[in-house]
């Protein structure tokens, strides 16, 4: 029997002993539409739980400052990909013919709501007429609110209406300088807490409950990060709408992903913000058509809503150039 010469023994032990380079992560750009917190936990546990990582993806997060503004991000090529309103994106394919489609809804159910009290005397969305209303001055809802006014027989000069700085609204709510405020449904457990300690029963009108049901909330892509990158594009959204359901099915850890990134956040009030807004992605509409998938007729009554808030011509969009739905994960 021939011998193997100890030369090649020793190269073949070294190469068994050496470790192959691990495959070089994709680096994608999330863009966040707002602030950290809790509505935003989805991509928080997909850096944190490793989904991400996982996916053969290095994620970064780039801040944001409203919808209008990621989705010029995304444009531009600051970032790959991001959360935003396909409200925003429609009025802006139509004004601006923004590169820009949106491959997954995250919100099904807008997040528009009044918030008011008991003392207030205002029961249903009809008993806003007459009274004070407050609102920040750069929140979407003041885009629709002439279309929830109008459902029930109103118009803008029917209410006082005040804007304010997103965090005196509660405090004018509570201490009755404001008869309601126009706030998102991701904030229910911030302002149920301010109630508390002003001794105040808190009522919460939704705008859907008038009519106004729309898409809100999307992962909304750069068309050249979707041409040129198709299969980091596909593992990404696989690995968003994987954390999107563990975010739901343990929101704790959920909040603790968000306040692993961002230390200046608490977790606790990070899992109540994240309760709140899993209700806009989690509900009977999901039940219908399945998590993140958008369904035709509902995209269509979008942009009617879009059109009609924002004075646009509604033949000028085909809703359905604005979504492009084959990046999605099979069920």
């Amino acid at each position: 029997m021939t011998s193997t010469p100890r030369s090649l023994l020793a190269s073949a032990a070294l190469l068994a002993s050496v470790a192959l380079p691990a495959m070089a992560a994709d680096k994608v750009t999330y863009q966040l539409d707002w602030l950290p917190g809790g509505d935003k936990a989805p991509i928080y546990v997909c850096i944190h739980q490793g989904f991400c990582a996982d996916a053969g993806l290095e994620v970064t997060l780039e801040p944001g400052r409203g919808s209008s503004e990621a989705i010029t991000k995304i444009a531009t090529g600051t970032s790959d990909i991001g959360s935003a309103g396909i409200e925003a994106l429609m009025a802006a394919r139509v004004t601006e013919s923004v590169p820009v489609t949106a491959v997954m809804n995250i919100f099904n159910t807008g997040p528009h709501a009044f918030y008011t009290t008991t003392e207030s005397g205002i029961t249903t969305l009809a008993d806003v007429k007459g009274k004070s209303v407050a609102t920040s001055p750069f929140t979407s809802s003041n885009v629709f609110l002439p279309l929830v006014l109008e459902e029930n027989g109103m118009t803008e000069a029917d209410i006082t209406l005040t804007k304010a700085d997103p965090g005196a609204l509660g405090p004018l709510l509570m201490t009755g300088q404001s008869d309601a405020i126009i706030a998102w449904l991701t904030d229910v457990s911030r302002y149920q807490g301010q109630a508390n300690e002003a001794g105040k029963d808190l009522v919460i009108l939704p705008w859907a409950d008038a009519g106004l049901e729309l898409y809100s909330a999307s992962l909304v892509a750069s068309d050249t990060f979707l041409t040129e990158r198709p299969d980091v594009a596909k593992r990404f959204i696989a690995a968003f709408k994987q954390s999107l359901e563990f975010a739901n099915e343990n929101p704790d850890a959920a909040a603790e992903a968000v306040a692993a990134i961002v230390p200046e956040l608490k977790a606790e009030d990070v899992k109540g913000s994240w309760l709140d807004a899993s209700k806009l992605a989690f509900n009977d509409v999901t039940a219908t058509f399945g998590l993140g998938a958008f369904d035709a007729d509902r995209l269509a009554a979008t942009w009617t809503r879009v059109a009609a808030a924002q004075g646009l011509d509604p033949a000028a969009l085909d809703p359905e150039t604005v979504v492009d739905r084959s990046f999605m994960p099979a069920d």
